[in-house]
């Protein structure tokens, strides 16, 4: 005969799912996608992002996809919430990732064109994760797309190219569309030059200077923002 199942005795505390923790089958998705962030600043993200996500159910958008490391993420804080993650790319990689440079990888590279395209990858990416329906992927330049578009978001995540140019372009074009109480997050803002370009890092720098945005949190070279003004880009 069969016995049945124990119970937990009265009262003992039962254990429930972290809402700002993804769960195991996105984490492994993460892990095993083709990308640069580590896991210590995927957590980061993710918790940024399903905290933005639960309190203002506004789309998550994030500016650099690459191959959808992060996208994940930002896919699976915005399912759990009911809302929607945005990623914007032209999916020609930026200034590091051409031949010749450090982050150049000859397996995205189109063939036929003779140009990158991580477009394929990244949908390859979604359907490993489950999460193709929870991502709005825009095909363009992020500077054109920011200004076509007309809906408040609950969190931009700036993770596109690396140079001033590229970097406040991201910023100045995104920040005013991010709703008050929204959340700004930089990737790779590194203080010490030695470790790394400093265009995100200057942009970090702006937004606190700008008096709109206070700042939550920083894992590695993740930098999490709040947005607390009205003000644009400052």
């Amino acid at each position: 005969m069969t016995q049945p199942a124990a119970s937990a005795p009265a009262g003992a505390p039962t254990e429930t799912p972290d809402a700002r923790t993804p769960d195991a089958r996105t984490l492994a998705a993460f892990e095993a996608a083709k990308g640069f962030m580590p896991v210590d600043e995927g957590l980061a993200l993710y918790a940024a992002a399903a905290d933005a996500a639960a309190a203002l159910r506004l789309p998550l958008l994030e500016v650099g996809t690459y191959c959808g490391r992060s996208t994940i993420l930002l896919a699976a804080a915005a399912r759990a919430a009911g809302t929607v993650a945005v990623t914007v790319d032209h999916h020609r990689g930026s200034e590091e990732q051409q031949p010749g440079w450090e982050y150049h990888d000859p397996e995205v590279v189109d063939p036929e064109v003779g140009r990158m395209d991580t477009l394929p990858t990244f949908r390859r990416t979604l359907h490993a994760a489950g999460l193709e329906d929870h991502v709005i992927a825009v095909v363009g330049r992020s500077p054109q797309v920011a200004g076509v578009w007309g809906k408040q978001v609950g969190l931009v995540f700036i993770d596109g190219g690396h140079t001033d140019e590229h970097a406040s372009a991201d910023y100045e074009g995104w920040a005013p569309h991010l709703a008050p109480g929204g959340l700004l997050v930089i990737h790779d803002v590194f203080p010490d030059p030695a470790d790394g370009g400093q265009a995100p890092y200057r942009v970090y720098r702006r937004a606190l200077t700008s008096g709109a945005f206070t700042e939550v949190s920083a894992t590695g070279s993740l930098r999490v923002l709040r947005r607390t003004e009205s003000a644009a880009s400052g």
